[in-house]
Formats: C-alpha cells, sequence, structure tokens
C-alpha cells in the first residue's frame, strides 16, 4: 500500500542551520496496517508524515501509494488520498462555517462533489447526519451550527469524520488526542479504531503514549535522527512491555530516549 524507499530531507542545507530530518528512510506498509509511532522530539515523526502529505518535496529517495508514485505529487492532489489529523483541534476544520458545510468541504476535496457551491442532496445530508450519529454527540441534529461553537473534543470527533469522508488510501494521525481531556481522548481514540478497522483503512499514528503504541494497532515503530530504528509486529509485538521497548531503543540507538512526555506516560 505505502512503499517509501531511501527518503531523505535536509532543512536550510549548506547553512550554520542544516538539519537533516529524514535519513535514507525506508518502510513498507501492507493494506490495512494501522502503526503506532513513538520518538522524541526531532526524532522526524511529523516530518515523516509531512513528507507523505507533500508538505515538502523531499531530497532523495521516492514514495510510492497504492501503486501510484506520488513523491512528486502537489499536496492538494494528494489531499484527495490522504486523511489527515493533528494534534490542535482547530486546524482541522472552518469555524465559521456550518458543520455541514465543513462536511461538504470534505466531500469536495475527496472529489465526490465537484463544487462547495454545488447542491446538496438529501442522500449527502442523510449521509452526513448518518456519519455524525456515529459520535453519540448529538451533532446528526446541529447541521446548521457553526463549528466555532463546539469543543475541542467535537472539533477533533468532526474533523476524523472529514479526514475518512471518502475513504482515503492512508491515514495518518499526528498525536490527534493528546490536547482532549481524558475521556474525550478516549472516545475519539474509540471511534478512530472503529472506522480503522470497519473501513480497512491503513493508518499511521504518533503517539506520546508507549501502552497506547503497544495497544493499539498492528505495528509500532521507533524513531530517532530521521530514521525507523526499531519496527515491532506480530508475535514479537504481542509480547513487549513498555520496559522492553525502551531497552530496544537503547540497544538500537546507543541511548535512552530522553523525552519526559513519552516517559511519564508509562
Amino acid at each position: 500500500m505505502l512503499d517509501i524507499n531511501h527518503i531523505s530531507k535536509t532543512f536550510h542545507p549548506g547553512t550554520i542551520s542544516a538539519k537533516t530530518a529524514l535519513n535514507d528512510l525506508s518502510v513498507h506498509l501492507a493494506p490495512g496496517d494501522f502503526v503506532t509511532i513513538i520518538g522524541s522530539n526531532g526524532a522526524g515523526k511529523s516530518t515523516l508524515f509531512n513528507a507523505v502529505a507533500g508538505s515538502f518535496y523531499v531530497d532523495a529517495g521516492t514514495i510510492t501509494l497504492d501503486g501510484r508514485d506520488i513523491t512528486y505529487l502537489p499536496e492538494h492532489k494528494r489531499a484527495k488520498i490522504i486523511g489527515r489529523m493533528f494534534q490542535d483541534p482547530l486546524k482541522g476544520t472552518a469555524p465559521n462555517m456550518t458543520i455541514e458545510e465543513n462536511l461538504a468541504l470534505a466531500y469536495v476535496r475527496s472529489g465526490e462533489k465537484s463544487s462547495l457551491f454545488s447542491t446538496l442532496k438529501k442522500k449527502d445530508k442523510d449521509i452526513f447526519r448518518e456519519r455524525l450519529a456515529l459520535l453519540n454527540m448529538g451533532l446528526e441534529d446541529r447541521l446548521k451550527h457553526p463549528v466555532g461553537l463546539l469543543s475541542g473534543g467535537q472539533r477533533q470527533a468532526l474533523t476524523l469524520l472529514m479526514a475518512t469522508m471518502s475513504t482515503p488510501k492512508i491515514l495518518l494521525l499526528d498525536e490527534h488526542t493528546a490536547a482532549l481531556d481524558p475521556g474525550t481522548a478516549e472516545k475519539v481514540l474509540e471511534l478512530t479504531k472503529h472506522i480503522v478497522e470497519k473501513d480497512h483503512i491503513t493508518c499511521m499514528m504518533i503517539t506520546h503514549n508507549m501502552h497506547q503504541a503497544l495497544e493499539l494497532g498492528n505495528r509500532t515503530f521507533l524513531m530517532s535522527d530521521g530514521n525507523i530504528v526499531l519496527d515491532v509486529k506480530g508475535e514479537e509485538r504481542k509480547g513487549l512491555t513498555v520496559d522492553d521497548l525502551l531497552d530496544k531503543f537503547r540497544q538500537g540507538t546507543g541511548k535512552d530516549l530522553d523525552n519526559d512526555r513519552i516517559l511519564l506516560s508509562t
């Protein structure tokens, strides 16, 4: 499904501020893989997502998604086949537009409609209500309400629906529950698991919670210095504890994981 071959990215090359963010990274994801990703700040996690999403072009290597070379495909064209969520609930929605209008935007982005100004049909609105009902937040009866009036958790749940309105080739989740209160975060996470499993979506999720990294999905990456230093799956992953994961990080990098946010989550 996703083939990343020897990609590298250096920001501000040739200057004193040069920073190699991705370093000859290669990985293959099979259809339906749900990968959790752990790493310290600056390890390259979000940069990897930016490379896949097309926020910049890589300096070297190739990226292939579902058999299509997207290495130099513009970001707005990748958005039709790639779903993405950020940590900040405010990033995924337009606050001055209604819930219905935001969902219509997702329809346009996915190619389901040719224009935001196309007339929404009754079946479109029925689909919106059906999807919103999954949230169990009563939003299906508030289609005309401005999104800016929703709570952070409601907006993040809505963003998840928008990102998966048309089943994406891959879903990128960048700590999408980290800014929510524990109860809401758990609700959004359960919804994420339901949608990913139901639609068999290939997914990568960055998390700072090591327990979560081992419990969710079927595969875990540990990243450091712009590369994947550990890729565990199958029977090996099932038996791993957080301490095992920390030991493997130490063995793979020659140093301890030094991110307090991650360590405190264990």
